[in-house]
Formats: C-alpha cells, structure tokens, sequence
C-alpha cells in the first residue's frame, strides 16, 4: 500500500491537508508535522475517513500540539522528554481512534534541537551523554510499547547532513542514521524500522559509508518506508526519477507487502509521478 503524508501539502488545518490530496486521487494518507491545532480537527479526519473510506496512519509530530516544540524522546532535559513522552501517547490515542494499526516516530536526538532548526543547519550545542541518553529513548520506548496495544510502534532513522556533520565536527548529534546504529538499538530494544531512504542517503554518505550497502541491509529489515529522493547532502523530498540511482536500486529489491509514504514536497504533479513510478516498481 502507498500512502502520500499531508506534509506534502502546505494548509494549516490538516482538514485542508486531507481534503487536497483526496481530491488528488489519494486515499492512503500519513497525517504529519506542518498543520496547527484547532478544536474539532478529530472529528473532521473522521468525517472525511467515513465519506470517502480513507486510510490513515500518524506519523512522529501529529497530532500537532498546541505548542510546537522538537520531539527528542532521548533528551536528557525532563521538560522536553515529559512533552514527547506525552505528545507520542496521544499520538497512539489517536492511532487507535483512527483505525490506524501502526505509528512511527524519529529516533532520539543527542541534543535538543530548536524548532526554527528543524531540517536546516543546527546551532553548535553540548551533546548528552550518549549513553544516558541512549538509555532514556529505550526506557521510554518500552512504556510506550506497552500502552500501544494492538498499534505497532515504529522507529524511522534519522538524517545527518553534511552541515551538521560541519557544525559537530564529525561528531553524530542523531541516533539511527546508519546499519551500525540499526543493530546498535536493536540490541537495546525490540522494535520496528521506519526506513527513510532518503535520509538514509544523505547520512551515508556523510559518514562515507556506501549507501547501496546500507540500502541492502536496512530494507530488508523494515516493511514500512518512507520515499523520496534528494542530492545525498542535504534532505530535499524530491520526486523519484526514472533513471536515478535510488530507482534502480529500489528494483533489486524484494518490495513486496511493505508499505511506503510520499515524502514529495515539490507539487502534486511530482507526487504523482512518483506515485506511478513506484507502483511500477513494486509488481
């Protein structure tokens, strides 16, 4: 199945969000970050899901808070773990409302990052102790996974620009940008891979590994993933092209009974391209 995320779209009201990718053809969708709280937005994604038979999954920053903030569910800061600790319960609260069977989140932070930062360079800072840190993510994720019930968490790998790996002078501010750290965290806590290939290309090729490696093993161990495409030094939600290296890497793949989202940011016209390559791609 493919879902399309309403991040692809640029509404404030996430009925808006829906409702453009509905009349786009679309009913498979990832509700996520970029709209604003406003009272009744549940009942509007429930109205919408009983009249057009929408599917729904949430993803990491839905539903939006009314107060933004960075989710870091390894801060060492109990302010900001207290508030993604939280955010992601209801988060799961509303899975459940929604019909939706599972729910993914980006793996923890080594530090906290500033809402004006999200996806952009970040400001140099003190790291965590890695290891506390570390600990605290996988004490959470095991509350977390007991209150889910019947909703199946995921954990997606995050993106570690070359920017940032400037900024840090090397040093990896993200858990889960490569295998290693795949195997690192699997060793820690049992839980699924949300498999963002495209952050996945930018992190190898920050941390000069080879993707088409890290690709091989990292698909093959998650049935959920996230698709869009980008030039492996900054995280740009590009459409896929028919004769790019990520496209033909995706055909060696066994892609059956997974399920992908549309992370396209570059107009409906690229979504539906993309759409259609990978339909394409996965019989």
């Amino acid at each position: 199945m493919i879902y399309v995320s309403s991040s692809c779209t640029k509404f404030k009201k996430i009925k808006d969000s829906v409702q453009e990718l509905i009349d786009s053809g679309f009913k498979n969708i990832e509700l996520s970050g970029g709209t604003e709280y406003y009272d009744g937005f549940v009942d509007d994604l429930l109205e919408l899901k009983e009249k057009y038979n929408l599917n729904y999954i949430c993803h990491n920053y839905f539903p939006p808070p009314k107060e933004h903030f960075v989710l870091n569910l390894a801060s060492l800061n109990d302010e900001i773990y207290e508030k993604t600790f939280n955010h992601l319960v209801k988060s799961i609260k509303l899975s459940k409302k929604l019909g939706a069977k599972k729910f993914g989140f980006h793996a923890g932070f080594f530090i906290d990052i500033k809402v004006s930062e999200i996806g952009k360079k970040i400001s140099k800072d003190s790291l965590f102790d890695k290891n506390n840190a570390m600990q605290r993510f996988c004490d959470g994720f095991k509350e977390l996974q007991t209150l889910a019930g019947d909703v199946k968490l995921y954990v997606e790998n995050n993106v570690f620009s070359s920017t940032n790996y400037k900024t840090y002078n090397g040093d990896n501010i993200f858990m889960l940008a490569s295998s290693n750290e795949y195997d690192e965290l699997k060793n820690k806590i049992d839980f699924n891979l949300l498999l963002d290939v495209a952050h996945l290309k930018v992190s190898s090729n920050t941390l000069e590994l080879n993707f088409e490696d890290e690709l091989n093993y990292m698909i093959n161990q998650s049935d959920y993933i996230h698709i869009s495409d980008n030039d492996a030094l900054h995280d740009l939600n590009q459409k896929l092209q028919k004769d790019s290296t990520l496209v033909q890497l995706l055909k060696e793949q066994d892609l059956k009974n997974k399920n992908f989202t549309l992370e396209i940011y570059d107009g409906l016209g690229s979504i539906k391209e993309t759409y259609d390559l990978l339909q394409e791609i996965i019989k």
